[in-house]
């Protein structure tokens, strides 16, 4: 089955289809969070978190778009809701305040670029928050701009402008 029709059957309430959905979601799920967070631990949990959403969220799903970019966006957003609950905690336990200078025998290079992704994310949407969610489905969740479209209910060339202008926005943040 495709993972439309697979969608479909598990909207109408198929316990054998809803299974099989998440069974072949998870790897999406989980490439989508990974992306995002920069340890495998907290990847795994935003990814069980949005497959969760996935399981009780999915009568709401529209059908408009495709079910693998609404996936994307389910995906993506937990990521996001995972890494400002992480640094919420870090905040309030007083773990806030890194090294000056990382020691780089403990620190990944692209753990510390996700994280100034993140952070420039969470600025962005403060400001602009339409830009943001077609950025996270163009960039980190590559769909292309009709399906982002799509998901969003936005014309392609919309879509298109939109994550033009956050890309310009994050490029001037991260310099």
């Amino acid at each position: 089955m495709e993972l439309d029709d697979l969608a479909a059957a598990a909207r109408a309430g198929d316990p054998l289809a809803m299974d099989e959905l998440l069974a072949r979601c998870r790897p999406v799920v989980m490439r989508t969070c990974s992306r995002m967070l920069p340890c495998h631990q907290d990847a795994e949990d935003a990814s069980q978190e949005a497959l969760l959403a996935v399981a009780t969220k999915l009568r709401g799903f529209a059908g408009t778009g495709p079910f693998g970019a609404w996936l994307r966006a389910v995906a993506a957003n937990s990521a996001r809701a995972s890494y400002r609950t992480l640094k919420q905690r870090s905040v309030e336990s007083g773990t806030a305040e890194l090294a000056e200078r990382p020691d780089p025998r403990t620190t990944s290079v692209i753990a510390g670029t996700r994280v100034d992704l993140l952070d420039a994310l969470e600025d962005l949407e403060r400001r602009h928050p339409l830009w943001v969610e077609a950025f996270v489905l163009r960039d980190l969740g590559d769909l292309s701009y009709d399906e982002i479209g799509a998901t969003l209910g936005l014309p392609a060339g919309t879509a298109r402008s939109r994550v033009h202008d956050a890309r310009a926005r994050l490029r001037a943040r991260l310099g």
